[in-house]
């Protein structure tokens, strides 16, 4: 079993009486199903449905004073607690950025010798492990515990690279990407059961009409790798653009309907000049659309 601490993570933690219900009619997913030991994936959205935040959320045990931890990214961790302090209003919450305390610790290709406190498994997927919160001193000694080796912060991201979950900020931009395109849907990032959201109408819209016609899929290199951001075209014409990538595997932001019909025409796909193809097309499948019985 491999571990990594993740520099470019933060915490933050939502606490108070009203908290759970706080989250839940805000986020994408059902904070109502969240306790000590389980992790939930979800976004904070634009009332036009775009993502401006997105993370892991687990509940911290009574021991740890109770709330929500919120595992997000770094750079955004200060405007998320502001974000949400913001619509915090009458409610009886506290929200804190904690990051200078507790980091994020990843674990994978494995299981926990022991699961410490303030541990889950990655809600996204099953390949990606576990989620350990623990100051970064302690990093070292809680790799011990569970048995793991530890590991760079890149080995981790060649790992989610690998594993095909996208990462904001290098395969989405946020505010300019809707769940969908993400793949949020299908990484368990949204609860289309639960109540009202900000931003809900156009997620549960896409949804059921299958409009998510733009989408992240997973690529393989043959070569060199293409820089993140880069535009990819087939016969010139703009199908997407390059994510992230280590090794031969990449992930791509594309236009699902143009990618299949170069694929059908055997035209290849340009990223920054290199040629790139599709590690499964199935990926390009569009959504079928949703029928009210």
């Amino acid at each position: 079993m491999k571990a990594a601490f993740l520099p470019d993570r933060g915490v933050v933690k939502v606490s108070g009486d009203d908290a759970r219900n706080f989250l839940n009619g805000l986020v994408t997913t059902d904070v109502t199903a969240i306790q000590p030991g389980l992790g939930r994936f979800g976004a904070l959205l634009t009332p036009q449905g775009k993502i401006t935040f997105d993370f892991l959320i687990t509940e911290a045990p009574a021991g740890y004073g109770g709330g929500f931890l919120i595992d997000c990214p770094l750079p955004l961790a200060q405007s998320l607690a502001d974000k949400l302090g913001f619509y915090k209003l009458r409610a009886k919450v506290t929200v804190d950025n904690i990051s200078d305390t507790l980091g994020v610790l990843a674990a994978w290709d494995g299981e926990p010798v022991m699961k410490p406190d303030l541990t889950f498994a990655d809600p996204r997927s099953d390949a990606l492990g576990w989620r350990i919160l623990v100051p970064e001193e302690l990093v070292t000694r809680v790799a011990d515990v569970i048995g793991a080796e530890l590991a760079e912060s890149t080995d981790y991201e060649a790992h989610r690279i690998a594993t095909g979950v996208p990462r904001g900020g290098l395969d989405f931009m946020y505010g300019d990407a809707f769940p969908h395109e993400t793949n949020m849907d299908r990484l368990h990032g949204i609860d289309f059961d639960k109540g009202c959201y900000v931003g809900q109408e156009v997620v549960s819209r896409m949804e059921h009409r299958g409009t998510a016609r733009t989408r992240i899929v997973r690529i393989t290199l043959d070569g060199p790798r293409p820089e993140a951001g880069a535009s990819i075209v087939a016969a010139e014409k703009p199908l997407g653009t390059m994510g992230s990538s280590a090794a031969e595997h990449g992930l791509a932001l594309l236009r699902l309907d143009r990618a299949a019909d170069a694929l059908e025409a055997g035209t290849p796909l340009i990223a920054g000049g290199i040629a790139i193809r599709l590690t499964e097309p199935d990926d390009l499948k569009l959504m079928p659309k949703k029928t009210v019985a």
